[in-house]
């Protein structure tokens, strides 16, 4: 399936800030081993290599993390892991590695992929892939959509028409994109099963990308075609000067909730996880009989539900439950599981208090 014009694109600009003290602005989560020895990029790049070499992926990150991401992958080229100039969502962003594509392959077609995500059956993922490239060659935009194993409330939705059925390989129309719900309609998705998780998966031509950003994002996309082609002279001078400019906004907002060529893929369970924070990580990892879950080396007594991650030290917890604790050398957490999404807002703390040594 490995065509010479089918292209990735590796999204590895975020932050990860819920995955604070480990994740930092010069080590974020895509570039963390926070579930294996592998970092999640390194297994993201691993994952696609059956569809996309190496040689023909791109990524696009920020400037703080760019250089660890090319010390773990000395399989893609360089040249081909770029600093974005300032952080304008994913519109900007996915509207640029197509521009540069169509510049180098006027045939390009891409897929998006985040960095950070965990795919627990990759083989079956890879299967997946095919209809979805062959739905883009033809000029739609497809997307892949997870079978939601719970009433979540943290994923957007794509829904599908009445009847579709979870692991049928053909692509379909899509009714419409959904926003985050409130658990009531979460749990009212869960129940009409036409509703499938939004895992930021998307495929398409390069150029009917760009058609569908003119249309759609017209001052994104006339900042993107003023820029030379990807290695002249003046490249990076232009980005530099253009992209701030461009609309701060996603994909999914700009592009796919109003365009008439999106089609989608009911996908079934491949082992999907977005590993959005600890507690993701806790529910990924072997526990012991009393439900810990720990990284370094645990004694415990009637304490049980806790995740444990203080690198190689001992560590003893007695008495205590659910409890997230990460350790690093400057910092340490110790949060409540069930406020795991949460740890974001230490983030926003320690910005407002000017510690930039502990971001």
């Amino acid at each position: 399936m490995a065509k010479s014009n089918y292209y990735g694109l590796i999204l590895a600009g975020g932050r990860g800030t819920r995955f604070w003290p480990r994740s930092r602005k010069r080590h974020a989560k895509q570039v963390l081993n926070v579930a294996g020895e592998r970092t999640l990029i390194q297994d993201t790049v691993e994952r696609l290599n059956p569809v996309i070499p190496p040689e023909r992926l791109w990524i696009l990150t920020n400037g703080f993390v760019r250089d660890e991401i090319v010390k773990q992958l000395p399989e893609v080229p360089q040249e081909q892991i770029l600093a974005e100039p300032s952080q304008r969502n994913t519109a900007p962003a996915i509207g640029l590695a197509a521009h540069i594509l169509r510049s180098i392959d006027p045939k390009a077609v891409f897929g998006v992929f985040p960095s950070d995500h965990i795919i627990g059956q990759p083989k079956k993922y890879l299967k997946l892939l095919k209809p979805a490239f062959r739905a883009a060659e033809k000029g739609h935009i497809a997307v892949l959509g997870i079978a939601p194993r719970w009433p979540e409330t943290g994923y957007g939705y794509i829904e599908f028409p009445k009847g579709a059925t979870a692991g049928a390989s053909d692509v379909v129309k899509i009714r419409r994109f959904r926003e985050k719900p409130e658990l009531p309609q979460a749990r009212k998705f869960l129940k009409a099963g036409n509703f499938f998780w939004n895992a930021g998966m998307f495929f398409w031509k390069a150029e009917t990308l760009l058609d569908e950003l003119r249309r759609y994002l017209p001052k994104t996309a006339t900042l993107l075609s003023s820029l030379p082609r990807f290695g002249d002279d003046g490249f990076a001078a232009a980005l530099s000067e253009a992209f701030p400019r461009c609309e701060n906004i996603s994909i999914d907002h700009a592009v796919l909730e109003h365009s008439d060529k999106v089609v989608g893929i009911p996908c079934c369970d491949f082992g999907w996880n977005d590993v959005g924070s600890w507690n993701a990580v806790y529910d990924l990892l072997e526990r012991d009989d009393n439900g810990n879950a720990s990284k370094s080396e645990l004694l415990s007594a009637d304490a049980s539900g806790n995740y444990i991650d203080c690198g190689g030290k001992l560590v003893a917890l007695i008495g205590v439950k659910n409890l997230i604790v990460v350790d690093t050398p400057d910092a340490l957490l110790i949060a409540n599981r069930d406020r795991a999404q949460h740890v974001g807002e230490v983030v926003k703390l320690l910005e407002k208090a000017g510690r930039e040594d502990l971001l």
